[in-house]
C-alpha cells in the first residue's frame, strides 16, 4: 500500500509542515501514511483562526443557521460514510462490522443530537419580590465559552472527537482538535466535510502531533484557549489539568477505568455471559467503559467461567474487511507490548490462565500486526497489580463472591470509578447495588447502552465533569444571569 499524507487543517486549509511522523496500520504494522506534525507556529495559527471565527461569521450567526449547517454536516458524513469507515479501520484495525454500526453512525449522530438540544433547551427564569412592591425579573442566558481545545483518544477516534466537537459547535464555540497521533485520519477528513457544507473557516481546526513539546503541549498551554476537554489516560489528564490551572480555565476530563461487572446467581445467565464477553473484548478491550474485573456469585462461578472461556475461544480474530471478524488488533506495537507485559505479570502473580495470554498465530504479513488473544484469568488476590491497574486490552479476571457486601467492597476498592455492569433479575438489589457503586454510570442487565441525553463521566480518578445532554451545555457555555428591576 502506498503511504499517503495526512495534513493539519487550519483556517479551512490543509497545511503541511517540515516535520513528519509515521502512520501505521495495526493489522500488519505496515506504513500507510505520513502525518504532518504541528509545531508551535501551527498551533498558534489554529488558535488565532478559531478566535477570528468566534468574533466573525460564526459568532454572529443566528442559532437557526448554525443548526442548519450542523444538520448538513450530518448528512454529508453519512453521504461519505464509506470514506470515514475506511479511514477509521485503517487507523485502528477494528472490524468494519463494529465501526459501521458504532463509530461512524454515532460520530454523525453526535452533531444531530446537540443541534436538536440547543434548539430546545430552556433557561432559568425567576420572579423576585422587592421591598417597593414592584419586583424584579431574573433570567439566564447562555453564551459560548470561546475557543475549545479538544484532545482525543485513539480507541474510538471519530465518535469520541465528535462527542466533544458536536456540542461545542452547537453552542457556538470554535475548536482546535488534537487527535491521537495513532489515529489522525478521520479528524483530518472531517475538514473536507466542514468546507463542503459551508462551515466558516476557523470554526474547526486540526493539529497533529504528540504531547510534550508538540501539538498537545502547545495547545493545552495556549493562553487563548478558553476551555479544554480530554478523553484518555489519567496521567495525561492530570497534566492537562495542571496546564489549565494557568488562566483558571475549565476542564472536562474522562480518564482511566478499571471497571467491574457484578454477576448475581439469579441473572439471566446467557445475557450476562454475552454482555460480559462484549464488555471485556469489544474493540479488543480498548474501551474506557470495558470490563477488566468480573465478580460472579459462587453458585454459578464455575459455569460462568466455562461459558466465558467457550465464548472467548470462539471469537474470530481477523482483519477489518472480514465480516466474520469479532476482534481486531491492538492499536500499536507499543500497546501490544504493554498488554503482553501484563499477561506475563499475571502469571508471575499466580493467576490461572483460563484462556489466551499470548499472541495468536496469524498468517502471512498479519504476523507483524499487533494481535493479542482474548485472555481470561482466575485465582488472583485483590492486591494483584493486574486487578488494580488499567490494562486496556482484551483481558479480564473473574473472581467468586459470597455476599452483596463483599462484592461491593471489592468492586469499589479501586482508584478508578467510571462504570459498572450489574447482572441480576432482582430489581430492588439492582437499584441498591447501583446506588452504592462509586462510578459515573451503572448499567443493569446491559452494557454500553447509551442515551446521549444522559450524564456521562467518571468518579474518583476516572474524570471530572459530566457531558451528554444539557450537561454538555453546562461545560460549553457560560451561563449569565440578567436581573431587571421593574
Amino acid at each position: 500500500m502506498v503511504a499517503d499524507t495526512i495534513l493539519n487543517f487550519i483556517d479551512g486549509e490543509y497545511v503541511a509542515t517540515g516535520k513528519w511522523f509515521d502512520n501505521r496500520t495495526p493489522t500488519t504494522n505496515a506504513l500507510i501514511g505520513q502525518v504532518a506534525e504541528a509545531g508551535k507556529a501551527e498551533v498558534d495559527a489554529a488558535v488565532a483562526a478559531a478566535r477570528a471565527a468566534l468574533k466573525g461569521p460564526w459568532g454572529k450567526m443566528a442559532l437557526e443557521k448554525r443548526v442548519e449547517l450542523l444538520e448538513a454536516l450530518v448528512a454529508e458524513i453519512n453521504h461519505r460514510f464509506d470514506e470515514f469507515l475506511e479511514a477509521e479501520c485503517a487507523d485502528t484495525g477494528k472490524p468494519k462490522s463494529l465501526a459501521s454500526h458504532i463509530d461512524i453512525p454515532r460520530g454523525a449522530a453526535n452533531f444531530k443530537v446537540f443541534a436538536d438540544m440547543v434548539k430546545n433547551v430552556s433557561n432559568e427564569f425567576f420572579e423576585m419580590a422587592t421591598s417597593d412592591g414592584l419586583g424584579a425579573l431574573n433570567y439566564a442566558t447562555r453564551s459560548p465559552v470561546g475557543v475549545v481545545g479538544v484532545i482525543c483518544p485513539w480507541n474510538l477516534p471519530l465518535l469520541l472527537m465528535t462527542w466533544k466537537v458536536g456540542p461545542a459547535l452547537a453552542c457556538g464555540n470554535t475548536v482546535v482538535v488534537k487527535p491521537s497521533e495513532e489515529t489522525p485520519r478521520t479528524a483530518a477528513l472531517l475538514g473536507e466535510v466542514m468546507n463542503k457544507v459551508g462551515i466558516p473557516k476557523g470554526v474547526y481546526n486540526v493539529v497533529h502531533g504528540f504531547g510534550p513539546n508538540s501539538a498537545g503541549e502547545f495547545l493545552t498551554s495556549h493562553p487563548d484557549v478558553n476551555a479544554l476537554t480530554f478523553t484518555g489516560e489519567t496521567r495525561t489528564g492530570e497534566i492537562i489539568m495542571k496546564a489549565a490551572a494557568n488562566g483558571s480555565r475549565p476542564v472536562s476530563l474522562e480518564m482511566g477505568g478499571k471497571n467491574a461487572a457484578i454477576v448475581f446467581a439469579d441473572c439471566n445467565f446467557e445475557a450476562a455471559v454475552e454482555g460480559t464477553l462484549r464488555s471485556a473484548f469489544a474493540n479488543c478491550g480498548q474501551v474506557c467503559l470495558g470490563t477488566e474485573r468480573v465478580y460472579v456469585e459462587r453458585q454459578i462461578f464455575d459455569r460462568f467461567v466455562a461459558a466465558m472461556k467457550a465464548g472467548a475461544e470462539q471469537m474470530k480474530i481477523g482483519v477489518p474487511d472480514d465480516p466474520a471478524t469479532g476482534m481486531g488488533p491492538l492499536i500499536s506495537k507499543e500497546h501490544q507490548n504493554k498488554v503482553l507485559s501484563y499477561c506475563r505479570l499475571a502469571m508471575e502473580e499466580g493467576a490461572t490462565v483460563v484462556t489466551g495470554g499470548g499472541v495468536p498465530d496469524m498468517p502471512g504479513e498479519l504476523k507483524n500486526g499487533c494481535w493479542v488473544q482474548p485472555t481470561i484469568w482466575t485465582g488472583l488476590p485483590e492486591t494483584a497489580r493486574v486487578i488494580k491497574e488499567e490494562i486496556f486490552g482484551p483481558v479480564c479476571h473473574i473472581a467468586p463472591f459470597d455476599s452483596e457486601e463483599e462484592v461491593l467492597a471489592k468492586a469499589n476498592d479501586n482508584v478508578y470509578g467510571l462504570s459498572t455492569a450489574i447482572w441480576t433479575t432482582n430489581l430492588a438489589r439492582a437499584n441498591r447495588v447501583a446506588q452504592k457503586m462509586e462510578v459515573g454510570i451503572a448499567w443493569v442487565n446491559s452494557w454500553f447502552l447509551r442515551d446521549l441525553r444522559t450524564p456521562f463521566g467518571g468518579a474518583k480518578q476516572s474524570g471530572i465533569g459530566r457531558e451528554g445532554g444539557v450537561h454538555s451545555l453546562e461545560f460549553y457555555t457560560e451561563l449569565k444571569n440578567v436581573c431587571i428591576k421593574l
